[in-house]
C-alpha cells in the first residue's frame, strides 16, 4: 500500500519502507544546526559540492576502462558515436540527476515520489550502483596491494623471482632462430650458433621464444594465484582479501557522516 507524507507526497510502497519511516542511511545527527535540511544535512561549502560532482563524473571508468574500450572499438572512430550519445543522453541525464537532487534533497528512490511511475528507475539506480561499487572496490583492492608491494628497494615485478616465475619468464625477448647470409645463400640458423660465429641476423627474420614479462607472471602467479582451469576454484588469497576489506573500510569511513564526510574526502579523490 502507498502512504502519504505530511507534505502530501506519495511515499514508498510498504515493501520498501522500514516501519513507519522510510529507510535511509542518514540520521538527524548528520545535519548541523544551521543546515536547511535537518535530516540529511547540506553541503558544507560550494567547493565540496563541485568537487563531488567532479568525482561523480570522473572515476575509474574514465581513467581505466574508457581508453581500453576506445582502443577495442576502433580508436578515433569510436569517439564520434560516443560524443553524440554524450551530448544527447549522457549530459542531459547527468544534469537531471543533479537538478532532482538539489530540488528535493532526497535519495534516488525517494526522489521519484513526484512521479511514482518512474519509481523503478530509482530502485534500478541503486542496484546498478551496488554492482558497480562491488567490482570497482575489487580494482581498488588490487591497487592497494600494488601500493604496499611497491614499498621495496627493488619492485617485485621487475625481476623473475623463482618463487612465482616459470621458464617462460624473461625480462628481454629471447631469439631462437634467425636468417643469416653465408656466401651467396641465406640460411636459417640457431641464434646461439649465430652468436658463437659472430654472424649478424638479417633484420626482421628473428623467431622469438614464447615468453612473458615479469610483470605479467607476477600478476597471474603471485597476485591472483590463478588456477589452470575453471574446475580448480583455487583458494582465497589472504593478502588480497585484506586489501579488499581495507577498500571497503575506506568507503565506510568516507560515508559515515553522509555528505559532511564525503565532501571532505573528494578534496583528495577528485584532485
Amino acid at each position: 500500500t502507498w502512504g502519504r507524507s505530511a507534505m502530501g507526497w506519495l511515499r514508498l510502497p510498504s515493501c520498501l519502507r522500514c516501519g513507519q519511516k522510510e529507510f535511509t542511511l542518514s540520521t538527524e545527527k548528520i545535519a548541523d544546526s544551521q543546515d536547511e535540511n535537518t535530516e540529511r544535512g547540506n553541503w558544507s561549502s560550494k567547493t565540496d559540492y563541485l568537487l563531488s560532482m567532479v568525482g561523480y563524473a570522473v572515476g575509474l571508468g574514465n581513467v581505466w576502462r574508457f581508453p581500453y574500450l576506445t582502443y577495442q572499438n576502433g580508436g578515433g572512430a569510436f569517439l564520434i558515436p560516443y560524443a553524440l550519445m554524450l551530448a544527447l543522453a549522457g549530459l542531459p541525464l547527468f544534469f537531471m540527476e543533479c537538478s532532482l537532487g538539489q530540488f528535493a534533497s532526497l535519495g534516488p528512490v525517494s526522489v521519484w515520489r513526484f512521479l511514482p511511475l518512474f519509481q523503478g528507475v530509482g530502485i534500478t539506480m541503486v542496484i546498478i550502483s551496488t554492482f558497480v561499487t562491488i567490482y570497482y572496490n575489487v580494482i581498488i583492492g588490487y591497487s592497494l596491494y600494488y601500493l604496499f608491494a611497491s614499498f621495496q628497494r627493488v619492485l617485485p615485478w621487475e625481476i623473475c623471482d623463482p618463487e612465482w616465475a616459470d621458464y617462460r619468464c624473461s625480462q628481454t625477448p629471447i631469439v631462437l632462430l634467425c636468417n643469416v647470409t653465408m656466401g651467396s645463400t641465406t640460411v636459417q640458423m640457431n641464434y646461439t650458433e649465430v652468436k658463437s660465429m659472430n654472424l649478424t641476423c638479417i633484420n626482421n627474420t628473428q623467431v622469438f621464444a614464447e615468453t612473458q614479462v615479469p610483470s605479467e607472471q607476477y600478476w597471474n602467479n603471485k597476485v591472483l594465484q590463478r588456477s589452470d582451469s575453471l574446475s580448480d576454484t583455487g583458494k582465497i588469497v589472504w593478502y588480497l582479501a585484506l586489501c579488499l576489506l581495507l577498500s571497503w573500510l575506506i568507503v565506510a569511513v568516507s560515508l559515515f557522516k553522509g555528505i559532511k564526510s564525503s565532501g571532505k574526502v573528494v578534496y583528495f579523490t577528485a584532485l
